[in-house]
């Protein structure tokens, strides 16, 4: 199971790791840790060097409740920072964490390597045919409404099975516009209760019938702060283990905040199939 991210084949049969860099100033965990170029690169450094095949950026926050920002300002805060890491570390495959096709077209043209929206089209109905023109890997996750909404809507008549019958329409729309590399990610902690989310971990494996690479992001999220009664600093226990548990489920991609601990966990559980 392969990627093509600029020239380059991704052989995700063996899982990878994504790791995250939020410059956006309210993110849940890491918002406004990043204050100066320096800082972004230093921190991009350090994950590559620890393993990262992927740098997720992300100029929106898309925590339940997050503040709304314009095109323009998501714009005005990615495109600096993707022109600054490519220069920087040129061979980086940079994932751009949008929803917005515009902010999707110019971060591409600037050097970026794939997209990861939270919405899968939903929210810009112009994203499925800009990323047909750009030809570049597209990851589409589940979602309802909008961060600003979307802990409203959690009623599910099976939340997996819809989950999946979600995908199967996204693939479907892709597909008919010539998308070839997708990759799905079912939205841990988005539109989903505490407990849909261990639901959704449980069941994970049977997202294999879609036949697409899987990527899962619980990294320090509320899933595991909350059940815990502890904070996102104190949560990377809990990730490490759900992330295990999601790499024996069948995840290809693993995005997190913290990449030296979930190339390890990659490590260890591919030994036990050795």
């Amino acid at each position: 199971m392969t990627i093509n991210c600029k020239g380059q084949l991704i052989d995700l049969s063996t899982p990878k790791v994504m790791g995250i860099l939020n410059i956006t100033p309210d993110s849940f965990y890491d918002g406004s840790i990043y204050k100066n170029e320096s800082d972004v690169l230093n921190q991009v450094e350090k994950m590559l060097s620890e393993g990262a095949t992927f740098i997720d950026v992300g100029a929106y926050s898309s925590r339940p409740n997050a503040n709304h920002v314009s095109e323009a300002d998501e714009l005005k805060r990615i495109l600096p920072i993707v022109d600054l890491i490519l220069k920087a570390f040129p061979e980086t495959l940079l994932s751009i964490d949008t929803f917005r096709s515009q902010v999707a077209k110019q971060c591409i043209e600037t050097g970026a390597a794939l997209i990861n929206d939270i919405s899968a089209g939903n929210l810009d109905p112009n994203m499925l045919q800009t990323i047909s023109g750009l030809h570049v890997p597209y990851i589409m996750m589940h979602m309802r409404g909008t961060p600003q909404n979307m802990q409203q809507q959690t009623q599910y008549d099976n939340l997996t099975n819809d989950i999946i019958l979600y995908f199967s329409e996204r693939i479907k729309a892709a597909k008919s516009l010539g998308i070839v590399d997708l990759i799905i990610d079912p939205g841990f902690g988005f539109a989903k209760t505490l407990e849909q989310n261990y639901e959704l971990l449980n069941t994970l494996e049977l997202f294999k019938m879609i036949e697409k690479p899987l990527l899962v992001g619980i990294s320090r999220k509320s899933m595991i702060y909350k059940k815990l009664k502890i904070s996102a600093l104190d949560a990377l226990n809990g990730t490490t283990i759900l992330n295990t548990i999601a790499l024996q489920k069948g995840a290809s991609i693993l995005r997190v905040h913290d990449v030296k601990e979930a190339v390890e966990c990659i490590k260890l559980v591919e030994s036990l199939s050795a």
